[in-house]
């Protein structure tokens, strides 16, 4: 079978804003600080205008927002961005952003800012309906109402179809060691009875390759039980990794992805 590789499709919302769904819960295992001090209006009002340019998909207007030496922990710099969100919106026929800010600090003549960013989309493959919810913690550095910097620090993304989709619990760890076994348990909700439910999991690499959209191909299988449950390993010299989990029963489809970031040990870089 194959799916357009709609993993790497929401994390083109790299930087934007969206609309908020609780029901999206990042890992226990991560947080972030609050910043006691109110949010500069300066910055406030910036992201306001990024999430309305993102949101009316104007290509032109957001790229303003970005300096020309942009860089992103993903491996993208100010024009493979502008590509990215180019076939991006290109899938999706609407799309919100919504970006609120978790802490703020200021660094010289920069505003460094954790923020956390709300991001639906609906897409159209063969008369399905696709509804996109993503959610994305990152890091940036603004300087004269520019983006000159960014680090994606967790990311969750689901796309669901069909009137009664699956409803999954994720367990995995917000980061690991290299080397570090890890457990990526995908819990279905509702009781199967004697429903028959397929599935599988998926990792691969994040890095600026990521955002190519290109075919992805993966093979269903009868789930005996009730969820994927996988032990993961993280190779050596591995970059972070996009885990992927497909599920599919006669209601509908759920497909759930995770960022887990990797920790070089040696130098606890991630």
């Amino acid at each position: 079978m194959q799916f357009k590789k709609l993993l790497t499709t929401l994390s083109s919302s790299l930087l934007l804003g969206l609309t908020v769904f609780p029901e999206l819960v990042l890992s226990p295992n991560f947080t972030l600080a609050q910043s006691s001090y109110k949010t500069p209006d300066k910055l406030t009002k910036l992201l306001e205008k990024i999430d309305r340019a993102a949101s009316r998909q104007n290509i032109k207007d957001v790229m303003d927002f970005y300096s020309n030496d942009f860089t992103n922990s993903d491996g993208l710099n100010r024009e493979s961005l502008e590509v990215a969100l180019n076939k991006f919106w290109q899938l999706y026929t609407s799309v919100k952003y919504l970006t609120k800010v978790k802490s703020w600090e200021i660094d010289g003549d920069s505003i460094v800012a954790e923020t956390i960013t709300y991001i639906t989309g609906l897409q159209e493959i063969k008369n399905r309906d696709l509804t996109l919810k993503s959610i994305i913690i990152s890091k940036q550095r603004y300087q004269n109402d520019k983006i000159v910097e960014q680090e994606i620090l967790a990311e969750r993304n689901q796309l669901i179809s069909g009137k009664k989709p699956p409803t999954v619990n994720i367990n995995l760890p917000a980061e690991v060691k290299v080397g570090e076994k890890y457990n990526f348990d995908v819990i279905v909700q509702e009781p199967l009875g004697e429903e028959i439910m397929l599935g599988t999991a998926l990792t691969e690499p994040i890095n600026e390759n990521s955002y190519d959209f290109e075919p992805t191909n993966f093979k269903l299988e009868v789930l005996s039980s009730g969820g994927i449950f996988k032990i993961g390993e993280v190779p050596k010299n591995s970059e972070g990794q996009w885990l992927s989990a497909v599920l599919m029963r006669k209601g509908g489809i759920t497909i759930s992805t995770y960022r887990l970031r990797v920790i070089l040990e040696s130098t606890g870089k991630k």
